[in-house]
């Protein structure tokens, strides 16, 4: 993939997805398996049917395990490393689906660890109450208290680090050079951390004392942890992990990916009104370069970040979001009422989501294992 490059720490250039799906051997969700979700679920969420949960390993399995009566858990998390972001909750929306419709218990890791040895200038400590701020952001979109279980690798280590050792004796430095890029001078903590991460892929199989099918909500950057890991997990007695992938929340500026890491192309959970405003004013749009060209071209809206930001999260009525695309490509709208809409409808969502972790702070420590 010399054009572009994927891997859990950096996206460079203009995503292929094809060509991402090809090189990681992966496979499409098609109709036929949107269908076969259809009929357990009654309805299909528009992450799906929009294809932005677009990917799969043995989502096909998951589901004849499932009506084979053994019903499946599902397990996804986060490293934390400051202010969420619109495209962290992604997965976290997804996941939340998911429980709801399949009555599926949730296993969400925090490695609280992860940021602070992959990259430089950042406080364990400070790392550790960051974790504690994205557990509330996630428990606030409607989690089942009795079905969701949070870990904090630092604080559940008595658990997950019996496992991972598991794991680790079978992972070697060269599986991880090979699949990380990382090198001599890569420390030991971060090298391991991958095993880490595996463990919640098969820790409810340990824990009922036979094999529990699972399932990995996760941005198709995160796979190479799991490629490795299906397979030692394999090796341990365990079902392989299924895994549904996301297409990348594309950045304000057009570029393929939202990182944390880039504040003024990025909308935080914790960004003000006037912040918001600012940063989608600056947003990439697929229109002309003036409003006469635009009413009489039109735009792209494949191309508008405006547009993509509604289809992923901020419209889910596919009916009204047609509406949108057909007013960018006929040149009805118009970039300015265009960023101002989303704005609001932003800092509605942001304002809605701050109410609601008010709510649930007297509940966190409901949903965490210790």
């Amino acid at each position: 993939m010399a054009d572009f490059r994927i891997d859990p720490w950096a996206v460079e250039g203009k995503v292929d997805y094809d060509k991402a799906v090809k090189n990681f051997g992966i496979s499409y969700i098609d109709n036929a398996l949107m269908e076969r979700i259809k009929k357990h679920t009654g309805e299909l969420h528009y992450l799906l049917s929009r294809n932005i949960y677009f990917a799969h390993r043995d989502l096909n399995w998951i589901l004849d395990e499932y009506e084979k009566g053994n019903k499946f858990y599902i397990y996804t998390g986060i490293a934390p490393s400051g202010s969420m972001t619109l495209a962290h909750l992604i997965p976290f929306i997804f996941t939340q689906w998911l429980q709801e419709k399949f009555g599926a218990e949730v296993y969400i890791q925090i490695p609280d660890e992860e940021k602070y040895l992959s990259k430089k200038n950042i406080d364990l400590d400070t790392i550790h109450r960051l974790a504690y701020e994205d557990a509330l952001d996630i428990i606030s979109l409607g989690f089942d208290e009795k079905k969701t279980k949070i870990f904090f690798d630092t604080e559940y280590a008595n658990v997950l680090y019996k496992q991972a050792v598991r794991v680790a004796k079978h992972i070697t430095f060269s599986n991880v050079k090979d699949a990380f890029g990382m090198t001599n001078e890569t420390n030991i903590g971060w090298i391991f951390y991958t095993s880490m991460q595996a463990v919640p892929a098969f820790l409810k199989s340990v824990e009922e004392g036979h094999n529990v099918p699972c399932i990995i909500p996760l941005a198709i950057d995160q796979d190479v942890h799991f490629r490795i890991a299906r397979d030692v997990i394999e090796k341990l007695g365990y079902y392989k992990p299924a895994i549904v992938h996301a297409k990348f929340l594309p950045a304000l500026n057009g570029a393929s990916k939202m990182s944390a890491s880039d504040p003024l192309n990025t909308i935080y959970l914790n960004d003000d009104v006037d912040t918001v405003n600012k940063k989608i004013q600056r947003a990439f749009t697929g229109q002309q370069a003036t409003a006469e060209l635009q009413r009489k071209f039109g735009g792209d809206p494949d191309k508008c970040v405006v547009c993509q930001y509604y289809r992923y999260l901020f419209e889910p009525d596919d009916t009204k979001l047609k509406q949108i695309f057909d007013s960018e490509r006929s040149g009805t709208l118009l970039a300015g009422e265009h960023k101002k809409d989303l704005a609001d409808r932003v800092n509605a969502f942001l304002a809605d989501h701050r109410a609601k972790k008010e709510k649930y702070k007297n509940l966190l420590n409901k949903y965490i294992l210790r």
